[in-house]
């Protein structure tokens, strides 16, 4: 296998063990928990997705972009040194809050503000090897990681309360933060590391920052505000019934990775492109409707299975959530036509319509509880594909390249 198959075959296991790993973390959790219980880890989960995914944005995507070869090693160590100091500075806050809060919540939360510097950590290495184009050391920590922390999960008592499980599945990352180290050190030996750019005004990482923000934060800020300010269940059954469709979430993210190269390689100019991500965004949507149609018949007994106390309230979501997993398929395939044919056009329509979807999920909880919630949330992501199409279908048409001049 050449280098270059065997890099996009790393990547792509990676990714898999990573959602993996996110995947079976709530699925144990639910088990374990009853339906209260998995409320609060849920909460806790939920927190530490945003900050993760601002992390990404703000340190990950930064970092990847970096092609200078003899700074890698350099840029790597300062990476690792400042999610390290940052996740601590945020992680002593949110212990803060967790003392503050007190009861079950509360020490949930101060469980996640102890490990916080170990999880976030160990998940940017990703980013580390990706940038130094070494994917399978990622994948070799990242599998350790998943085996670590199912281990970990299994043998817990059924319930446990939320701040055990949220501190025995961070602690669990320590074997594998330990072997990413270990194979980093060769890359950054000798390196120096520069925390200043980080803090400096105008870093790449702040657009990140705000597209995330606007695009995947806003949501789950929103859903984490349904458990602050109605109900934490409501929290519990909308992640119980998302988690369920973990295994699309693989295939999203493996599509926003390896399609864009792809794609602009393609020949046949913009016809080609619009025509192959039609063609994805259908199959993303089939899979998604026939994922969740293989769902909705899952027997009871297999549902409890899964999710515990919390499969009851996540079932009745799963035509909701099934359809915004549908039409999530449309938006993605529409989103990377754009960011191919016109890079910028994809900021505004993230923008709008991901607000839009915190509008439509707090109202449809307003009317009709955790169902509405659900329905807003697939209600939005149908609005965000239709845009992102009608987008592309106004992208003015390249001018025909002009003929040659006649020879004489």
């Amino acid at each position: 296998m050449s280098r270059g198959r065997l890099a996009a075959v790393s990547s792509v296991l990676d990714q898999a063990a990573s959602s993996a790993t996110n995947i079976l973390v709530l699925v144990l959790a639910a088990r374990l928990s009853s339906a209260a219980g998995f409320a609060a880890f849920s909460m806790v989960y939920v927190t530490f997705t945003v900050l993760l995914g601002l992390s990404m944005a703000y340190v990950g995507q930064h970092l990847v972009l970096e092609k200078t070869g003899e700074r890698l090693g350099g840029a790597c160590r300062s990476a690792v040194g400042f999610t390290a100091a940052a996740s601590g500075a945020v992680g002593a806050v949110l212990a803060v809050v967790g003392l503050l809060l007190g009861g079950a919540g509360g020490r949930a939360f101060l469980a996640l503000g102890l490990v916080l510097p170990l999880v976030l950590v160990q998940d940017g290495l990703r980013y580390c090897f990706s940038a130094l184009r070494a994917p399978e050391r990622a994948l070799a920590a990242d599998a350790l990681r998943l085996v670590c922390v199912v281990a970990a999960l299994a043998v817990q008592p059924a319930g446990a309360s939320a701040g055990r499980l949220v501190l025995v599945w961070g602690l669990s990352a320590l074997p594998a933060l330990g072997l990413g180290l270990w194979l980093l050190g060769p890359y950054v030996r000798g390196a120096r590391a520069d925390l200043r750019p980080y803090l400096r005004r105008g870093h790449l990482g702040q657009r990140f920052v705000v597209e995330f923000a606007v695009g995947n934060g806003s949501s789950q800020l929103a859903v984490l505000g349904l458990g602050v300010f109605a109900t934490p269940l409501a929290v519990g059954a909308l992640r119980g019934a998302s988690t369920l469709f973990g295994p699309l979430n693989v295939l999203f993210n493996s599509a926003n990775s390896f399609a864009p190269p792809v794609l602009s390689r393609l020949g046949g100019g913009r016809r080609a492109v619009v025509r192959a991500t039609a063609a994805l965004g259908l199959l993303l949507a089939g899979l998604g409707a026939g994922w969740a149609a293989a769902l909705y018949l899952l027997p009871d007994r297999l549902g409890r299975e899964l999710l515990g106390a919390t499969w009851t309230s996540a079932a009745a979501l799963l035509p909701a959530t099934g359809a915004q997993y549908a039409v999530m398929g449309l938006g993605t395939a529409g989103l990377l036509t754009l960011r191919v044919l016109a890079p910028k056009a994809t900021l505004s329509v993230q923008v709008v319509f991901s607000l839009l979807s915190v509008v439509l999920l707090i109202g449809g909880y307003a009317v009709w509880g955790p169902l509405g919630a659900a329905w807003g949330l697939a209600a939005g992501s149908a609005l965000k594909a239709t845009a992102a199409w009608h987008r592309v279908a106004k992208l003015p048409t390249p001018a025909p390249a002009p003929a040659p001049a006649p020879t004489t």
